[in-house]
């Protein structure tokens, strides 16, 4: 997940995830875009953003239909 601290929707959506471990297996890293350019020139405007590997499952909030095709091999 990338992020930025002090962002309520970060929160929320981080928050969302962890209750979602108990049903689903998944490891969950933060990424703070402002500890890298690269990070902040390609996220800034999206954040949060769910990645997993190279797949961008969704932004600005948990989109539970997108999270469960994706975590189902639907995607």
């Amino acid at each position: 997940m990338y992020g930025r601290s002090a962002c309520h929707l970060c929160e929320d959506m981080r928050e969302a995830l962890e209750d979602l471990r108990k049903d689903y297996e998944f490891s969950l890293e933060f990424r703070d875009i402002d500890s890298k350019p690269e990070w902040h020139d390609k996220y800034a405007l999206k954040i949060p953003v769910l990645i997993s590997g190279n797949h961008e499952i969704c932004h600005y909030y948990l989109d539970m239909v997108a999270f469960r095709k994706h975590f189902s091999g639907q995607a």
